[in-house]
C-alpha cells in the first residue's frame, strides 16, 4: 500500500511538472512581490472578520453594562449564566462549526460547490444535534450550580438568564456554521457589515426591552438573542439575495431531494472526524481561562484577584480576536491553495500569516508594559485592583507573544485538515504544563495571582513552539495538496451518484425516446 501510494504521489508530481504547475512545489523561496500579494490577500479577509470580532465583543460588553445598570445581584448572576454558557454552549457550538474549515475552504479551492453546500447542511444537523444536551445542561444550571455550592440568590437569576437564552442555541447552528461557509470563499466584508447593522440595534433592543418595558435580566438575554437572530437573517438575506446566482449553482445538489441522499450516502463521519477534534482544540483552551478564574477565587484574597481576573480576561477577549481572525482566514487560505492543488502557495500563506501573528504579539507585549496602569485605571478606581492587574499585564503581553502564533497555527493545522493533532497539543500544553504550573506556584511556592498567569504563559509557549514545529518542520505540503484532491474527491461521491443515476435515467430515457421514434418513422413508411 506505502509503495502504491508513493507511485502514485510521484506520477502525480510527474504530471504537475510536465504541466509546468511551479506552485506545486513548496521548496522554493517566495520573492517580495509573492510575500506582498499574499500579505494583501490575508489581510483583505482578515480586517473584516477582526471588525466582525470586535463588534461582537461590544455586543457583550453592551449586555453586561445593562446588567450592572440592574444592579449587581443581576450582574453577578448574569455574569455566572454567561460563564456557563460559553463553557457548555457556545465554545462547543463554535468549535465544532470550525470543523467545516477545512472541507469547505478546500472545496472551494477545488471548485467543489456540490461539497460546500453539502458540508454546510451536515454540519447544520449535526450542530442540531449537539444543542440537545446543551439545553438539558441549561435548563439545569439552578440545580447544577446549587450542588456546587454556589449562593442560591445569584443562582436563581442565572438561571433565569439561561433561560431566556435557549433560543440562541437554535441561532447559532446557523450563524456559526454560515460564517465559516462563507469566510471559505472569501467573502469577509459583507459579514462585517451584516454584524455592524446587528449589533446597531443592540442597544436599542437593551433599552427598550430592559428599561422601557421593565424586563430586567430576560429583556439582556432577549435582545441578545435577537441581535444573534437578525446577523442570521442578515447574512442569510444577502446570500439569497445578492448571490443568488452563484448559491443556486452550490445548492444545486442539495434540491430535489438530493441534499437528503447526500447525507445517507455518507459524509457525516467524514465532517465529524474533522469537527470533534477541532472541537476539543478550541474548547481546551477556552475552558481553560474560566478555570483561572475560579482558580483565583482560592487565592488569600478572592475579591481582590477575582475583579483583577475579570478585567485581565476581558482585555485577553478583546485582544483574541485578532489572532481568531488570522486563524479562520490563514485557514481559509490554505484550504483553498490545496484545494486548488497549489501547496507552494499554501505554504506561503502559512509563512505570512505566522509572520504577522509573531508582528502583532510583540505590539501587544510593548503596549501592555507601557500602558497597563492606565488600561486597568479604565476599569476600575480601586488602587488594590489597580496595583494587582498592572503588575501582571506585561506577563499576560508575553502570554500573547505566545498566543498569537499558536492561534494561528491552529488555523492552519484546521486548514490542512488535521485537527487532531491541535487537540493533542493544546491538551498537553494547557492541562499536562500549564495547569500544574500554575497551581504550583500559585498555592504550592506561595507566589500568589501572579502565579496563575505564569502558567498560562508556559502553556502558550509550550503550544506555540509544539505547533509551530508541527507546521514548519513536520508538514509535506506536497503531500497535504494530494490529501486534499482525495478529501475533495471523495466527498463528491455522494453527489456524483446522485447526478450519474439522474444522467443514466435521462439518457436511457433519451434512448427510448430515439428507438420509438424510429420505430414509428418506420411503421410510417
Amino acid at each position: 500500500m506505502k509503495k502504491f501510494f508513493r507511485r502514485r504521489t510521484t506520477r502525480t508530481k510527474q504530471r504537475m511538472v510536465d504541466n509546468k504547475d511551479q506552485d506545486f512545489f513548496s521548496h522554493k523561496f517566495p520573492n517580495t512581490s509573492q510575500v506582498v500579494e499574499e500579505l494583501k490577500e490575508l489581510w483583505s479577509m482578515a480586517l473584516p472578520i477582526t471588525a466582525m470580532n470586535m463588534l461582537v465583543f461590544v455586543r457583550a460588553v453592551v449586555s453586561v453594562l445593562f446588567l450592572g445598570w440592574l444592579g449587581s445581584l443581576e450582574l453577578a448572576g448574569g455574569a455566572l449564566s454567561i460563564g456557563f454558557t460559553n463553557i457548555t454552549g457556545y465554545s462547543v457550538l463554535v468549535g465544532l462549526a470550525s470543523g467545516l474549515e477545512p472541507v469547505c475552504s478546500q472545496a472551494y479551492g477545488s471548485k467543489n460547490w456540490d461539497l460546500l453546500s453539502l458540508s454546510l447542511q451536515r454540519m447544520v444537523l449535526i450542530l442540531l444535534f449537539a444543542i440537545m444536551p446543551i439545553s438539558l445542561l441549561w435548563l439545569n444550571l439552578e440545580n447544577i450550580m446549587l450542588f456546587m455550592g454556589q449562593n442560591i440568590d445569584i443562582t436563581r437569576m442565572a438561571s433565569v438568564y439561561c433561560f431566556y437564552s435557549l433560543p440562541d442555541l437554535l441561532t447559532n447552528t446557523l450563524l456559526q456554521p454560515l460564517r465559516v461557509f462563507l469566510r471559505s470563499q472569501k467573502v469577509t466584508k459583507p459579514m462585517m457589515y451584516c454584524s455592524l447593522v446587528a449589533v446597531a440595534f443592540h442597544i436599542p433592543l437593551n433599552y427598550v426591552l430592559v428599561v422601557v418595558m421593565g424586563l430586567g435580566v430576560p429583556g439582556v438575554a432577549m435582545a441578545s438573542v435577537m441581535t444573534n437572530l437578525n446577523m442570521v437573517v442578515l447574512m442569510a438575506g444577502y446570500v439569497w439575495i445578492w448571490r443568488k446566482k452563484e448559491m443556486m449553482i452550490k445548492w444545486s445538489c442539495g434540491g430535489g431531494g438530493g441534499g437528503v441522499v447526500g447525507f445517507l450516502c455518507g459524509g457525516l463521519g467524514q465532517l465529524l472526524r474533522l469537527a470533534v477534534p477541532s472541537c476539543l482544540m478550541i474548547c481546551l483552551e477556552w475552558w481553560w481561562y474560566e478555570i483561572v478564574t475560579v482558580m483565583a477565587g482560592y487565592l488569600p484574597n478572592p475579591t481582590l484577584a477575582v475583579a483583577a481576573t475579570g478585567i485581565l480576561i476581558q482585555t485577553t477577549s478583546m485582544m483574541y480576536t485578532v489572532p481568531m481572525a488570522l486563524a479562520g482566514c490563514v485557514s481559509a487560505r490554505v484550504g483553498n491553495e490545496l484545494g486548488a492543488g497549489k501547496p507552494y502557495k499554501a505554504k506561503l500563506a502559512a509563512v505570512v500569516a505566522l509572520g504577522c501573528a509573531f508582528g502583532l504579539g510583540f505590539i501587544n507585549v510593548t503596549w501592555t508594559v507601557l500602558l497597563g496602569r492606565r488600561w486597568a485605571g479604565l476599569f476600575t478606581d480601586d488602587e488594590a485592583v489597580k496595583a494587582l492587574v498592572t503588575s501582571v499585564m506585561p506577563i499576560m503581553g508575553l502570554c500573547e507573544l505566545g498566543n498569537y502564533p499558536q492561534t494561528t497555527g491552529c488555523g492552519i493545522l484546521r486548514g490542512t485538515a488535521r485537527p487532531v493533532i491541535g487537540a493533542h497539543i493544546n491538551l498537553g500544553s494547557f492541562y499536562i504544563v500549564g495547569t500544574p504550573v500554575a497551581m504550583g506556584l500559585a498555592f504550592w511556592f506561595k507566589v500568589g495571582f501572579s502565579g496563575l498567569w505564569f502558567g498560562l504563559l508556559s502553556a502558550q509557549l509550550a503550544c506555540a513552539m509544539s505547533i509551530l514545529y508541527v507546521v514548519m518542520a513536520r508538514t509535506d505540503w506536497e503531500a497535504e495538496a494530494l490529501k486534499a484532491e482525495k478529501l475533495t474527491r471523495v466527498e463528491m461521491g455522494s453527489c456524483n451518484l446522485i447526478r450519474n443515476t439522474e444522467d443514466d435515467e435521462k439518457d436511457e430515457e433519451s434512448k427510448r425516446f430515439l428507438v420509438n421514434g424510429n420505430w414509428n418513422k418506420d411503421d410510417i413508411c
